[in-house]
C-alpha cells in the first residue's frame, strides 16, 4: 500500500456506470459493491469514495476529498472554491453538455422569463435559477425539488428549472422550454490545497492526461494500406486526417505504406475511393487513445 493517498469522489447515480467505464478505458478499473460506498480500483495510490454529484465540490472545497467529478453544474450551484483539472464532455446518455432550462406547460401564457414576476418555481438548482433570474431582474418564489420536477406544473408550480439531455421526458410530460439557464459538462476537479501538493497534482494530471485521450478517440479509427508512389498524392488529398498522414517506404521502392486516423463516420465513404485509385492492404483499426 503507498504511502501517498489521492482521496477521489466517484459521482454516484446516474454519472457513476459512465464514470466508471471512462476511467476503464483509461486503463484504471473501478468496482463498485452494493454495500460500500467506497469503489475499488486497481492503484493503490488512489481512494475512491462514491458521492452524489451535487454534494461533490463542497467535499472537495472543504478537503475531505483531494478530487471529484461532478458536473460544472453543480460547482456553479455550490459556489465551490475549487480548482478545475480538466472538462470531460461525457454524461449518463451522450457524449455532450447537458442543459438546464426553465420550462412551462405546453398551453402556459409564459412566454419569456419576465412572465415569471411573483410565479412559483420548482427545480433542484436553487442558486443557479436564483442568479439567473437575478440577471433577468425577475423576482419569483424559487422552491426545492425533491424529484419528479417535470410533473409539479401547473398544479404546484407554474414553472420548473430542469436539467436535459435529449428533452424526452419533457416532451412526454408536455412541457415548453422558455430559456436555457446553463450548459454544463462534467469536470475533474480538485481542492486547492491539494492542487498545490506537487505529488497530488502531477497524479490528477496523468488522470486527467489519460481520461481526456480516451474521450479524444471516441469515435475516430485507424486507417493503413499500401499506396502506389505514383498516387500517393491523390491517395492523401483524400484522407480527412487529423495532421498529415504517415508515409513510409516499403521494401518495395514502387510502393509506400499510408496511415492515418480519421473520423469512423467516414470510412465508409472513403474505402471504396481508396480502392479505386489502387490502394491495397487497407486495414481499419480501433483507437482507444489520442495523446497530443
Amino acid at each position: 500500500m503507498s504511502d501517498q493517498i489521492l482521496r477521489l469522489g466517484i459521482p454516484a447515480g446516474s454519472l457513476q456506470e459512465a464514470t466508471a467505464g471512462l476511467f476503464r478505458q483509461a486503463g484504471y478499473r473501478i468496482t463498485f459493491s452494493s454495500r460500500s460506498y467506497y469503489p475499488a480500483i486497481d492503484d493503490d495510490e488512489i481512494e475512491c469514495l462514491l458521492l452524489r454529484a451535487q454534494e461533490m465540490a463542497r467535499y472537495v472545497e472543504n478537503g475531505i476529498l483531494d478530487a471529484g467529478i461532478t458536473g460544472h453544474d453543480w460547482v456553479q450551484e455550490t459556489q465551490a472554491d475549487v480548482h478545475e483539472v480538466c472538462e470531460l464532455v461525457f454524461s449518463k446518455v451522450s457524449r455532450r453538455p447537458v442543459r438546464w432550462v426553465l420550462c412551462v406547460p405546453e398551453d402556459s401564457p409564459i412566454k419569456s422569463v419576465k412572465d415569471l414576476e411573483g410565479k412559483r418555481i420548482a427545480t433542484e438548482a436553487v442558486g443557479l435559477t436564483k442568479t439567473y433570474l437575478e440577471k433577468h431582474g425577475v423576482t419569483a418564489n424559487v422552491e426545492f425539488s425533491w424529484g419528479a420536477t417535470e410533473v409539479k406544473p401547473p398544479r404546484l408550480a407554474d414553472a420548473i428549472v430542469e436539467v436535459t439531455e435529449t428533452g424526452s421526458s419533457l416532451r412526454a410530460n408536455d412541457l415548453r422550454i422558455v430559456d436555457e439557464v446553463l450548459q454544463s459538462t462534467t469536470r475533474l476537479i480538485a481542492n486547492r490545497k491539494s492542487w498545490d501538493d506537487d505529488w497530488k497534482r502531477q497524479k490528477l494530471e496523468n488522470i486527467s492526461l489519460m481520461l481526456q485521450s480516451c474521450l479524444a478517440a471516441e469515435g475516430k479509427v485507424g486507417l493503413m494500406m499500401n499506396v502506389r508512389r505514383e498516387t500517393l498524392q491523390e491517395v492523401i488529398d483524400m484522407l480527412p486526417s487529423m495532421q498529415s498522414p504517415t508515409v513510409s517506404q516499403l521494401s518495395d521502392p514502387d510502393w509506400l505504406d499510408v496511415s492515418t486516423i480519421i473520423e469512423e463516420s467516414t470510412v465508409r465513404m472513403i474505402i471504396p475511393k481508396l480502392k479505386e485509385v489502387g490502394a491495397t492492404g487497407i486495414v481499419e483499426f480501433p483507437i482507444s487513445k489520442i495523446i497530443e
